[in-house]
Protein backbone atom coordinates (compact mmCIF):
# COMPACT_ATOMS: atom_id res chain seq x y z
CA UNK A 1 0.00 0.00 0.00
CA UNK A 2 2.91 2.45 0.72
CA UNK A 3 6.51 2.59 1.36
CA UNK A 4 8.85 5.25 1.84
CA UNK A 5 11.47 7.51 0.07
CA UNK A 6 14.71 8.53 0.65
CA UNK A 7 15.15 11.89 2.28
CA UNK A 8 15.74 15.05 0.56
CA UNK A 9 16.47 18.74 0.85
CA UNK A 10 12.75 20.57 1.20
CA UNK A 11 13.80 23.96 -0.09
CA UNK A 12 11.64 24.20 -2.83
CA UNK A 13 8.83 21.83 -1.76
CA UNK A 14 6.65 22.17 -4.99
CA UNK A 15 9.58 21.09 -7.23
CA UNK A 16 9.94 17.84 -4.88
CA UNK A 17 6.48 16.93 -5.41
CA UNK A 18 6.80 17.44 -8.81
CA UNK A 19 9.73 14.38 -8.63
CA UNK A 20 7.69 11.93 -6.44
CA UNK A 21 6.62 9.96 -10.08
CA UNK A 22 10.69 10.04 -10.81
CA UNK A 23 11.05 8.93 -6.65
CA UNK A 24 8.82 5.90 -7.31
CA UNK A 25 10.45 4.97 -10.53
CA UNK A 26 13.89 5.00 -9.09
CA UNK A 27 12.51 2.80 -5.98
CA UNK A 28 10.71 0.03 -8.31
CA UNK A 29 14.53 -0.70 -9.48
CA UNK A 30 15.50 -2.24 -6.04
CA UNK A 31 16.89 -5.90 -5.95
CA UNK A 32 14.83 -8.63 -4.45
CA UNK A 33 17.58 -9.14 -2.54
CA UNK A 34 17.57 -5.70 -1.48
CA UNK A 35 14.13 -5.85 -0.38
CA UNK A 36 14.63 -8.93 1.78
CA UNK A 37 17.11 -7.42 3.67
CA UNK A 38 15.38 -3.91 4.49
CA UNK A 39 14.86 -3.75 8.21
CA UNK A 40 11.05 -4.06 8.64
CA UNK A 41 9.28 -0.97 9.90
CA UNK A 42 8.85 -0.33 13.63
CA UNK A 43 5.41 -0.46 15.12
CA UNK A 44 4.21 2.43 17.64
CA UNK A 45 4.57 1.31 21.05
CA UNK A 46 2.71 4.02 23.57
CA UNK A 47 2.63 1.30 26.35
CA UNK A 48 5.29 3.80 28.70
CA UNK A 49 3.14 6.98 27.78
CA UNK A 50 0.37 9.29 29.05
CA UNK A 51 -2.13 11.29 27.67
CA UNK A 52 -2.13 15.26 27.88
CA UNK A 53 -4.08 16.11 25.28
CA UNK A 54 -7.11 15.33 23.39
CA UNK A 55 -9.63 16.63 21.18
CA UNK A 56 -12.14 14.68 19.94
CA UNK A 57 -14.10 17.68 18.45
CA UNK A 58 -17.54 16.87 19.72
CA UNK A 59 -17.44 21.15 20.15
CA UNK A 60 -14.62 23.10 19.10
CA UNK A 61 -13.16 25.85 21.49
CA UNK A 62 -12.15 28.06 18.97
CA UNK A 63 -11.77 32.17 18.42
CA UNK A 64 -10.03 34.57 16.39
CA UNK A 65 -6.80 35.48 18.18
CA UNK A 66 -7.20 33.79 21.91
CA UNK A 67 -6.52 33.90 24.84
CA UNK A 68 -9.41 32.14 26.52
CA UNK A 69 -10.02 29.05 24.11
CA UNK A 70 -7.99 25.73 23.17
CA UNK A 71 -7.65 26.60 19.20
CA UNK A 72 -6.99 30.54 17.72
CA UNK A 73 -7.95 30.33 14.34
CA UNK A 74 -4.53 31.84 12.60
CA UNK A 75 -1.45 31.48 13.11
CA UNK A 76 0.59 32.49 15.84
CA UNK A 77 3.18 34.91 14.04
CA UNK A 78 -0.06 36.37 12.04
CA UNK A 79 1.49 35.11 9.03
CA UNK A 80 -1.34 33.41 7.42
CA UNK A 81 -0.67 31.75 4.19
CA UNK A 82 -1.42 29.59 0.97
CA UNK A 83 -4.34 31.17 -1.53
CA UNK A 84 -7.32 30.71 0.44
CA UNK A 85 -8.64 33.21 3.21
CA UNK A 86 -8.35 31.63 6.67
CA UNK A 87 -11.28 32.44 7.99
CA UNK A 88 -12.59 33.54 11.71
CA UNK A 89 -14.54 30.71 13.92
CA UNK A 90 -18.75 31.68 13.23
CA UNK A 91 -21.80 30.12 12.13
CA UNK A 92 -20.48 31.00 8.23
CA UNK A 93 -17.01 30.00 9.12
CA UNK A 94 -15.10 27.12 8.44
CA UNK A 95 -15.35 24.97 11.01
CA UNK A 96 -17.90 22.60 12.12
CA UNK A 97 -17.97 20.53 15.28
CA UNK A 98 -20.23 17.29 15.68
CA UNK A 99 -20.30 13.58 17.03
CA UNK A 100 -18.36 12.34 14.12
CA UNK A 101 -15.85 14.93 14.74
CA UNK A 102 -14.21 18.35 13.28
CA UNK A 103 -14.87 19.29 9.02
CA UNK A 104 -12.62 22.10 7.85
CA UNK A 105 -14.46 23.68 4.82
CA UNK A 106 -12.56 25.07 1.89
CA UNK A 107 -15.04 27.44 -0.36
CA UNK A 108 -15.28 29.74 -3.35
CA UNK A 109 -17.47 32.85 -2.67
CA UNK A 110 -19.74 34.92 -5.17
CA UNK A 111 -16.73 36.75 -6.05
CA UNK A 112 -14.37 33.92 -6.46
CA UNK A 113 -11.90 34.09 -3.84
CA UNK A 114 -11.19 31.09 -1.97
CA UNK A 115 -11.88 31.04 1.88
CA UNK A 116 -10.65 28.06 4.17
CA UNK A 117 -9.87 27.41 7.93
CA UNK A 118 -6.28 26.73 10.23
CA UNK A 119 -6.39 25.86 13.82
CA UNK A 120 -3.51 26.45 16.16
CA UNK A 121 -3.00 25.48 19.72
CA UNK A 122 -0.79 28.82 21.11
CA UNK A 123 -2.00 31.78 20.59
CA UNK A 124 0.89 34.18 20.02
CA UNK A 125 4.33 33.73 20.10
CA UNK A 126 7.21 35.38 22.47
CA UNK A 127 5.96 36.31 26.35
CA UNK A 128 2.64 36.01 27.62
CA UNK A 129 1.50 33.29 24.90
CA UNK A 130 -1.18 31.19 26.40
CA UNK A 131 -2.10 27.51 24.63
CA UNK A 132 -0.64 23.77 24.49
CA UNK A 133 2.97 23.08 23.76
CA UNK A 134 4.86 19.76 24.67
CA UNK A 135 8.30 19.23 25.03
CA UNK A 136 9.16 15.59 23.51
CA UNK A 137 6.37 13.37 22.88
CA UNK A 138 3.79 11.46 20.74
CA UNK A 139 1.66 13.59 18.60
CA UNK A 140 -1.11 11.91 16.19
CA UNK A 141 -3.84 13.33 14.16
CA UNK A 142 -6.54 10.81 12.69
CA UNK A 143 -8.01 12.38 9.63
CA UNK A 144 -9.28 12.38 6.21
CA UNK A 145 -8.11 14.67 3.35
CA UNK A 146 -9.90 16.19 0.75
CA UNK A 147 -9.44 15.59 -2.90
CA UNK A 148 -8.75 17.95 -5.88
CA UNK A 149 -5.50 19.52 -7.53
CA UNK A 150 -4.85 22.47 -5.47
CA UNK A 151 -5.68 21.66 -1.85
CA UNK A 152 -2.49 21.64 0.66
CA UNK A 153 -3.77 19.80 4.07
CA UNK A 154 -1.14 19.73 6.67
CA UNK A 155 -0.57 18.78 10.20
CA UNK A 156 2.70 20.09 11.93
CA UNK A 157 4.54 21.87 14.62
CA UNK A 158 6.18 24.94 15.96
CA UNK A 159 8.61 24.62 18.79
CA UNK A 160 7.98 27.97 21.15
CA UNK A 161 11.16 29.24 21.58
CA UNK A 162 12.49 31.85 18.27
CA UNK A 163 14.82 33.80 20.02
CA UNK A 164 17.46 32.72 17.43
CA UNK A 165 15.43 30.47 15.26
CA UNK A 166 12.52 28.63 14.09
CA UNK A 167 11.52 25.04 14.26
CA UNK A 168 9.11 23.24 12.76
CA UNK A 169 8.26 19.38 12.13
CA UNK A 170 5.69 18.80 9.24
CA UNK A 171 4.12 15.65 9.94
CA UNK A 172 1.89 15.53 7.11
CA UNK A 173 1.63 17.83 4.03
CA UNK A 174 -0.45 16.34 1.14
CA UNK A 175 -0.89 18.19 -2.45
CA UNK A 176 -3.58 17.47 -4.01
CA UNK A 177 -1.96 17.77 -7.45
CA UNK A 178 0.08 14.75 -6.55
CA UNK A 179 -2.38 12.18 -4.79
CA UNK A 180 0.27 9.29 -4.82
CA UNK A 181 2.69 10.46 -2.04
CA UNK A 182 2.91 12.81 1.04
CA UNK A 183 5.28 14.94 2.68
CA UNK A 184 6.50 14.54 6.09
CA UNK A 185 9.18 17.66 6.79
CA UNK A 186 11.82 18.82 8.96
CA UNK A 187 12.73 22.62 9.22
CA UNK A 188 15.19 24.92 11.01
CA UNK A 189 14.29 28.52 9.60
CA UNK A 190 17.29 31.34 10.45
CA UNK A 191 17.23 34.84 8.65
CA UNK A 192 14.34 33.43 6.16
CA UNK A 193 16.46 30.62 5.44
CA UNK A 194 16.19 26.58 5.80
CA UNK A 195 19.13 25.45 7.58
CA UNK A 196 17.76 21.63 8.11
CA UNK A 197 15.48 20.83 4.94
CA UNK A 198 15.09 17.43 5.25
CA UNK A 199 12.12 16.16 2.83
CA UNK A 200 10.43 12.71 2.79
CA UNK A 201 7.85 11.51 0.81
CA UNK A 202 6.15 8.53 1.62
CA UNK A 203 4.18 7.09 -1.67
CA UNK A 204 0.50 5.83 -1.50
CA UNK A 205 -2.05 4.20 -3.92
CA UNK A 206 -4.45 6.98 -5.48
CA UNK A 207 -7.67 7.88 -2.94
CA UNK A 208 -5.83 6.26 0.15
CA UNK A 209 -5.91 9.58 1.85
CA UNK A 210 -9.33 10.58 0.41
CA UNK A 211 -11.66 7.40 0.74
CA UNK A 212 -10.86 6.98 4.57
CA UNK A 213 -9.55 8.36 7.85
CA UNK A 214 -5.45 7.47 8.51
CA UNK A 215 -3.25 8.19 11.52
CA UNK A 216 -0.03 10.56 10.88
CA UNK A 217 1.85 11.02 13.94
CA UNK A 218 5.35 11.85 14.99
CA UNK A 219 7.73 11.00 17.75
CA UNK A 220 10.46 13.51 19.31
CA UNK A 221 12.48 12.43 22.09
CA UNK A 222 16.26 13.33 22.74
CA UNK A 223 17.89 11.24 20.43
CA UNK A 224 15.51 10.84 17.75
CA UNK A 225 12.68 12.18 16.13
CA UNK A 226 10.17 9.34 13.89
CA UNK A 227 7.37 10.00 11.59
CA UNK A 228 4.36 7.48 11.33
CA UNK A 229 1.42 6.35 9.45
CA UNK A 230 -1.28 4.23 11.01
CA UNK A 231 1.01 3.22 13.56
CA UNK A 232 3.91 2.37 11.54
CA UNK A 233 7.17 3.89 11.33
CA UNK A 234 7.63 5.56 7.75
CA UNK A 235 11.06 7.86 8.73
CA UNK A 236 13.87 8.30 11.18
CA UNK A 237 15.96 10.83 11.66
CA UNK A 238 18.63 12.35 14.74
CA UNK A 239 16.77 14.74 16.98
CA UNK A 240 18.63 18.08 16.34
CA UNK A 241 19.25 20.23 19.50
CA UNK A 242 16.55 22.88 18.46
CA UNK A 243 13.91 20.27 18.44
CA UNK A 244 14.53 20.00 22.29
CA UNK A 245 11.92 22.18 22.88
CA UNK A 246 8.13 22.96 23.55
CA UNK A 247 6.23 22.25 20.58
CA UNK A 248 2.57 23.38 19.93
CA UNK A 249 0.56 22.17 17.19
CA UNK A 250 -1.24 23.35 13.64
CA UNK A 251 -3.60 21.65 11.95
CA UNK A 252 -5.06 23.57 8.27
CA UNK A 253 -6.73 22.89 4.72
CA UNK A 254 -4.89 25.22 2.97
CA UNK A 255 -4.77 26.18 -0.91
CA UNK A 256 -2.18 26.24 -3.45
CA UNK A 257 1.19 25.78 -2.15
CA UNK A 258 3.01 26.54 -5.48
CA UNK A 259 0.24 24.38 -7.56
CA UNK A 260 -2.79 26.08 -9.29
CA UNK A 261 -5.78 26.24 -7.65
CA UNK A 262 -8.13 26.92 -10.90
CA UNK A 263 -9.31 23.43 -11.35
CA UNK A 264 -10.41 22.86 -8.02
CA UNK A 265 -13.80 22.46 -7.22
CA UNK A 266 -15.66 23.81 -4.62
CA UNK A 267 -16.13 22.95 -1.63
CA UNK A 268 -13.32 20.83 -0.19
CA UNK A 269 -13.63 19.38 2.77
CA UNK A 270 -10.69 18.13 5.37
CA UNK A 271 -12.70 15.70 8.24
CA UNK A 272 -10.94 15.62 11.73
CA UNK A 273 -11.42 12.65 14.41
CA UNK A 274 -9.14 13.87 16.94
CA UNK A 275 -6.17 14.97 18.01
CA UNK A 276 -4.25 13.81 20.91
CA UNK A 277 -0.78 14.10 22.41
CA UNK A 278 1.41 11.91 24.40
CA UNK A 279 4.04 12.38 27.01
CA UNK A 280 7.04 9.37 27.81
CA UNK A 281 6.40 9.24 31.61
CA UNK A 282 10.34 8.00 31.62
CA UNK A 283 10.68 11.75 30.58
CA UNK A 284 9.54 15.12 32.68
CA UNK A 285 6.52 16.50 32.23
CA UNK A 286 6.84 19.42 29.88
CA UNK A 287 3.11 20.28 28.89
CA UNK A 288 1.58 23.15 28.93
CA UNK A 289 -2.00 23.92 29.71
CA UNK A 290 -3.83 24.36 26.73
Amino acid sequence: MLHSAARRPAALRPTLAAFTVVACAVLSLATPAAAETAPKAKALDLSNFVLTFEDDFKYLDVSAHGPDTRWIAHTPWNGDFGDAAFDDPGPLGPFAASREGLTITAHKDAAGKWHSGLLASMDKDGPGQHGFAQRYGYFEIRAKLPDGPGVWPAFWLIGTQKETSSAEIDVFEYYGAFPTGFHSVEHIWEHGKDRLALDHITDISPNFFTSHFNRFGVMIDPQRTRFYLNGEEIWDTPTPPEYRQPMYMLVNLALGGGWPIDKLVSPAVMAVDYVRVYRDKALPETATAP
